[in-house]
Order: structure tokens, then sequence, then C-alpha cells
């Protein structure tokens, strides 16, 4: 039997296949952005969601074996948030449950960051304990316990976060400062590797909570001075990774030796990997599941239904 996923996020329209045992298909399409465009506003990001989901689940569907639609309905498990892009998934979901005849179940875009990290890591075992994971993104740079919650996926608790800026924002204006293309991510993490050497400031904390303001005050300074645009792109990364770390040590000190994972598109960096991964025995997604993808409600969807 299988379980199709469906997330429709700021920038990516995605659609997946689970059977219990593999992601056998994860079908993404990101959402146009022109050039030096910052962004996109809402009500664009659900117009291409409209027309680029029916082009997906076109390819997934029909399939005589599926049983049960996950899909992203709000950006965390929490009863205030809300965002317009993610009614398009979850209008297409319903109406597919309701013609199919099949149960739709409803997960946050973090729970299903969190489920397709620990898939990718081969440690869907978590899902049956406590662990700290981080979710780190464009719109989120945050901390949460998770614990087991049934059906309804991972219960998650904000631990900590970002006071301002969020870690994939830094990044894209940084990038955009580079004269990099928006979403600056891959390119301003490859301008990072051509620096030879480390080149992080030290974070801003308060308490485990950080602030991420600085970094982009400071690389614009950088850019001001003429600086090599390697070196102001990597400061850009180690010192998102410093302070990510930093938020890592303050939380295990708290909360004792739980595991953690990385979760989220600015986790696909090979720079935070090299830095936190082995430090705290970390699990990472590959790429193509660190970044925005419907794996995650599709492997929370199999086991909700399934009772895993």
């Amino acid at each position: 039997m299988n379980a199709l996923g469906i997330d429709t996020s700021n920038y990516t329209t995605s659609a997946a296949r689970y059977d219990g045992a593999a992601v056998a298909a994860n079908r993404k399409l990101p959402l146009p952005v022109s050039p030096g465009q910052r962004g996109l506003r809402q009500s664009d990001a659900v117009f291409h969601h409209t027309r680029q989901l029916p082009v997906l689940l076109a390819e997934l569907l029909p399939d005589p074996d599926l049983a049960v639609l996950g899909v992203s309905d709000r950006p965390r498990q929490t009863e205030d948030s809300y965002m317009p892009c993610f009614l398009t998934g979850l209008g297409h979901a319903q109406a597919l449950g309701a013609a199919l005849g099949l149960p739709v179940l409803r997960f946050s875009h973090q729970q299903g960051h969190i489920a397709a990290a620990l898939y990718s890591a081969g440690r869907l075992d978590l899902l049956e304990r406590d662990f700290l994971a981080f979710h780190v993104s464009g719109g989120t740079t945050e901390a949460v316990t998770v614990s087991p919650g049934g059906p309804e996926g991972p219960k998650t608790q904000l631990a900590a976060g970002s006071l301002d800026l969020k870690a994939g924002q830094a990044v894209d204006r940084v990038g955009l400062m580079l004269g990099l293309r928006f979403p600056c991510g891959p390119e301003l993490e490859r301008l990072a590797l051509s620096w030879p050497q480390p080149a992080p400031g030290k974070p801003a904390m308060k308490g485990a909570d950080c602030s991420l303001s600085g970094i982009e005050n400071q690389c614009r300074a950088r850019v001001e001075q003429g600086r090599p645009p390697a070196e102001t792109a990597r400061f850009c990364l180690d010192s998102i990774a410093a302070a990510l770390d930093e938020m890592c040590h303050l939380l295990l000190l708290e909360l004792g030796p739980l595991p953690v994972v990385f979760s989220g598109g600015v986790c696909s960096c090979s720079l935070l990997r090299e830095r936190l991964g082995e430090k705290y025995g970390a699990a990472f997604a590959a790429p193509e599941f660190s970044a925005d993808n419907a794996a995650g409600a599709a492997i929370l969807a199999y086991r909700g239904r399934f009772g895993l």
C-alpha cells in the first residue's frame, strides 16, 4: 500500500509517494521568481502552486495501491500558524480524498521536514522517542523538542529560535549583495567553499535564542570595504553555523543528551554538516530531503494510517 504526500510551501510545489519502506517518488517544482526579486508574495505563490501541483500529481496518479493522503496545511504545529500557500495543497488533497474515498491526514510543514530528514538519515526510529530537532530555512530558524504523537505525527515544542532574521533570509540577502541569483543558497555555498579557511563571526545569543541580523550587517560592511566575495560568503555561512552550534550546545546542557536532527533547506549546506554533524552525532538529510519536499507528509501519513 502507498501514501501520497503533498506540500505547497512558499517556494516549492512537491508531491511524493511512500510505500512503507522507501520514498518511491519525490517530485518537486520550484516556484518561479523573476530576476532581481527577493521573494514571492503569497498571492503569487498560490497562483503558481495552482498551476504546478496538477502537473506533479499527474505523474503519481492513478495509483491502485493508494491508501492514504498526507498534506502539510500550516507552517508549524501551533493553533495560530497559517500561510495561504498551504491552502492549495490542502484543497487538492481534500478533493482527491473525497473522490477516491481515502483518508486525508494533515501535518505541519515543520513536521514534514523533520520526518523527511529522519528518513534520509536512516533514523525513522527516533519518531518513537524524544529528540531535539532544528528546522533551518528561509522562513524558520528554530529548535524544537520532539516526542511521539501517534496518527497526528510527532509533537513539537519550541525550545529556541532566532529573535530576528532567519538563517535562509540571511543567506539570500547576502547572496543578493554579492550578485547571486535568488534563492541564493547553492550559489553562496559554492562561493564560500572557494575560500580556503573558516571565517566565522561570534554568535549573538540571548540564552539559547540567537540573533542573526548582525550577520547581514557585517556582510554588508565587508562588501562596502571591497573584501573578496568568497570570504564574505564564507563568513555568512560560518557565522550561521556558529549560531546553530551555540544553540545546540546550550539546549543539550539544559535538556540532557538527546539525539539531534537538522532539517530544512539551509541544513543542506556542507559547512553546517561538517561542523555540527560529528560534534553532536547529529542526523542530517541529503539535500533533496533537506529542502522543501512532500516526502515527510507521505511518510507520516503512512505511519498514521497503519498505526506505526
